[in-house]
């Protein structure tokens, strides 16, 4: 079964000068369950574009997306929040942390929303970061940690309501390469382990060396 599928998917952007930027081209993805799929072009190739609209974070200007089977009606607020809540994850370059709390804060949060009683959001957050070896660490600050572990918090907090696909934009983009490898490996191992499919927007060889598909960009259209 797919767990996302695109279908004809455009996007332009008109600016006031009249100017029209086609940033996506009737792209069709096919994205299995379970499956690590790396989106690889040069910046401007559509790869952030494509992956923003598969997470609802934006809406194409024509064209469709399937999660689980079901059309995404971006006109329905409610909807996308469920989207958000129940089945996607996500994973930024920036990191994206809240500067004021700690690593055990920061898992527990997107919790909060599901309504998970406080002392269950503790464990499992604990549980996450025991996961991402950072089970030493759940008092430390965004700024008491390194970048590397910054990203693992990151990727604990997109698994705190079990989803079942994880978006990641460019996640080893602000790492050394030692530590970039480091991150690419916990992810695939995520992946394999616990059967989350893994879409991944990324100029890295290494992450489209563990990628089980390679999608390819240029210029908003599929070269493969």
């Amino acid at each position: 079964m797919n767990i996302v599928e695109t279908r004809d998917l455009s996007k332009f952007y008109t600016f006031d000068s009249g100017m029209r930027v086609e940033a996506l081209r009737e792209v069709n993805v096919q994205i299995e369950e379970g499956e690590f799929v790396s989106f690889m072009g040069a910046s401007g190739s559509g790869k952030s574009t494509l992956l923003n609209i598969i997470g609802c974070l934006d809406q194409p200007t024509s064209g469709s997306v399937f999660i689980e089977g079901t059309e995404v009606d971006y006109r329905n607020s409610s909807h996308l929040v469920r989207l958000h809540r129940q089945t996607i994850g996500f994973v930024f370059q920036a990191f994206n942390l809240i500067s004021t709390m700690n690593a055990l804060e920061n898992v527990c949060y997107p919790m909060h929303f599901n309504r998970i009683s406080r002392s269950q959001q503790k464990q499992r957050a604990t549980e996450l970061l025991d996961l991402v070896e950072l089970g030493d660490r759940i008092h430390h600050l965004p700024s008491e940690l390194s970048g590397g572990e910054q990203q693992r918090v990151a990727i604990a907090r997109a698994l705190a309501n079990n989803p079942r696909l994880i978006l990641a934009d460019e996640p080893t983009g602000n790492l050394d390469s030692v530590t970039g490898k480091k991150i690419t490996n916990l992810m695939k191992d995520i992946n394999r382990e616990q059967k989350i499919s893994f879409v991944v927007a990324t100029h890295s060889p290494e992450m489209a060396r563990v990628a089980d598909k390679v999608v390819k960009l240029s210029d908003g259209e599929l070269t493969s």
